[in-house]
């Protein structure tokens, strides 16, 4: 329950967050927002346990502490909203082996915090102080994470090869304004012509975090049991997801579908994984054994990975290099759309 509490304050503001980013995007630079959003994370991640040190002291039922920890889980949700929207926006510029190598890191975050929690559960012991310690852990590596984030992005943007395109978007508007005469400042049509153009990307992108978001991690950390894996048995379905999410990542330079249609019906497609979700827990016996979900979790794991890679990489390209930086935010609109309507359905969703 406190896991869909997170997910759904953290969905439901940084949407609203995003509404916000996509109306005023021409008001403020991407590298502030995204360096704004990197402190904001910073931010909420020291917090946490500086609280638990002074505040709860490892006590049981302090809500006050739970309160305040669901309002960092909003500001993180407002952080990813500036982090993400920006990030992918800026790589919308930029050929698309960028944007597959930014979607790809997120999907490797995910590993690396299933492996860390592989490790935590194998080195303590799975009771309060255990789960307390492996809780400091992961705030310790995250919060040193992020400041590495910080760097790199702030280095990252001086390279040569940003300034190159960043060199030509500045040329292109300036050819857009010597073609059309002085142009007007960014307006609220121009930016819903964007999404009329990138909207059926971002129709397939919202269809895939539907369904992810209806099925995991709630299904697979609520719903489905296994004798012989026990308590391990989420944990490694979790890191099958992540790890198929990322291979499916990184498909896309190998494997490249430059067919829109098909890979948006590919994300309708999708919606097919939820009756056969519900027959591993309804259907005959078979299905209901550890193979066939595993096996189902790690294609939903690589359908969401490589499609999600695909629609971004695409998507971004329908639109001239000086509207890139919107329409990869919009796409990243819909991405949030998607996760905020999976955390609800997944509350009333009852396999």
């Amino acid at each position: 329950m406190v896991d869909r509490v997170f997910g759904i304050v953290y969905m439901i503001i940084g949407l609203i967050c995003l509404l916000f980013i996509v109306a005023f995007a021409n008001k403020t630079s991407a590298f502030v927002r995204i360096n704004v959003g990197l402190l904001l994370f910073v931010i909420a991640l020291v917090t946490v346990p500086l609280m638990d040190v002074v505040y709860v002291k490892g006590r049981v039922g302090v809500y006050g502490g739970f309160g305040v920890t669901v309002g960092l889980v909003g500001v993180c949700g407002i952080a990813d909203a500036l982090v993400q929207g920006g990030v992918i926006g800026a790589a919308g510029e930029l050929p698309e082996r960028y944007m597959q190598a930014t979607v790809a890191g997120t999907a490797a975050s995910g590993v690396i915090v299933s492996l860390l929690r592989i490790l935590t559960k194998a080195v303590y012991p799975q009771d309060a102080d255990g789960l307390r310690k492996s809780a400091n852990l992961y705030f310790i590596f995250s919060i040193a994470m992020m400041i590495l984030c910080v760097v790199f992005y702030n280095v990252a943007h001086r390279l040569p090869v940003i300034k190159y395109y960043n060199d030509l978007k500045t040329q292109a508007v300036n050819e857009e304004r010597e073609d059309k005469g002085e142009l007007p400042p960014e307006s609220l049509r121009s930016t819903l012509d964007i999404v009329g153009t990138v909207k059926w990307y971002g129709f397939g992108i919202l269809i895939i975090y539907v369904v992810t978001l209806c099925i995991f991690p709630g299904y697979i950390t609520e719903d489905v049991h296994s004798q012989l894996l026990k308590d391990w048995y989420p944990i490694l379905l979790i890191t099958g997801y992540n790890v198929f999410d990322l291979v499916g990542k990184s498909l896309t330079p190998v494997l490249f579908l430059d067919n829109a249609k098909v890979a948006i019906g590919a994300c309708f497609a999708r919606l097919l994984f939820l009756p056969l979700f519900y027959g591993c827990l309804h259907g005959p016996k078979f299905f209901r054994t550890e193979l066939p979900v595993t096996i189902l979790t790690c294609l939903l794991g690589l359908t969401n990975g490589y499609l999600t890679s695909l629609l971004l990489m695409l998507g971004s390209k329908t639109v001239l290099l000086q509207h890139a930086e919107i329409a990869g935010t919009v796409l990243v609109l819909f991405l949030v759309i998607g996760l905020a309507i999976g955390s609800v359905v997944s509350w009333f969703w009852i396999i």
